[in-house]
């Protein structure tokens, strides 16, 4: 394999497979908790909004213009959609809680939460590769954005499983599953791809993923941290989330 490969290939796997750090906390903790949730999601939010609008979006505009990039942005919006209304799932926080009570469909939606994760680590795995393609720096800044992402969707799939079934060898095989989609899509997209990589497609792939990652953070990550029932703390987070990233993106310079 060409060695420009490795590095790329290696953070995107450390990003998927984040999603492990989240399922042991969330075997750790037969509680989990709400505030944790909600700030850790708000975070995530912030942060990929904020690599997408000051970093990945400008980089489309540099090297496709204002119209094309714009556009470019708008399919990945619409994709990841589609992909969200074609093939429809639950996410974290929607059924798991019934005051302490286990409820009989728990392991459907700790399974369902899992299909969901995998939906979006797939093109997230895309995100981390080819951004470390065109820089590596900012490879690094996307993969410990989407690590910081994948800990508490980590927590969402194995507490769920775990509660359902006392298995937390189920509970983590599903968080495992889920993390790993991402390196696999990197890895089927750079066999695929990479012969074909020039600085206008890379323009394209880097519009088309801001629009993907502002899709997750505004229809998933926020709403699911607002619905823990803090009225500021899901907006002082992704405000929070934001600023790290870009001082991030800053001092990676």
């Amino acid at each position: 394999m060409d060695s420009q490969l490795i590095k790329p290939l290696l953070l995107t796997s450390l990003a998927g497979l984040s999603t492990i750090i989240g399922s042991l906390i969330g075997l750790m903790f037969k509680k989990e908790n709400p505030r944790f949730m909600s700030s850790a999601l708000g975070f995530t939010a912030g942060v990929m909004v904020g690599i997408s609008f000051f970093e990945l979006l400008p980089a489309g505009f540099d090297e496709l213009g204002f119209i094309k990039a714009s556009i470019a942005f708008f399919v990945g919006f619409i994709t990841i959609f589609l992909i969200d209304f074609l093939i429809p799932h639950e996410y974290i926080g929607q059924k798991e809680k019934m005051d302490g009570k286990i409820d009989p469909k728990l392991l459907r939606t700790g399974l369902f939460v899992a299909m969901g994760i995998a939906i979006h680590n797939f093109p997230e795995g895309m995100a981390t590769f080819y951004s470390s393609m065109v820089d590596i720096k900012l490879g690094i800044a996307i993969a410990i954005a989407i690590a910081i992402h994948n800990i508490p969707e980590g927590i969402a799939v194995s507490a769920p499983v775990y509660k359902a079934t006392g298995s937390k060898k189920k509970a983590f095989l599903w968080s495992f599953l889920s993390g790993v989609v991402e390196p696999i899509g990197a890895l089927i997209t750079a066999l695929i791809l990479y012969p074909f990589l020039n600085p206008v497609i890379l323009g394209y792939l880097l519009s088309g993923i801001a629009g993907l990652m502002v899709f997750i953070s505004i229809d998933e990550l926020l709403p699911v941290s607002k619905s823990y029932g803090y009225l500021h703390l899901p907006m002082v987070s992704f405000t929070g989330g934001m600023i790290v990233m870009v001082l991030s993106l800053v001092l990676l310079k």
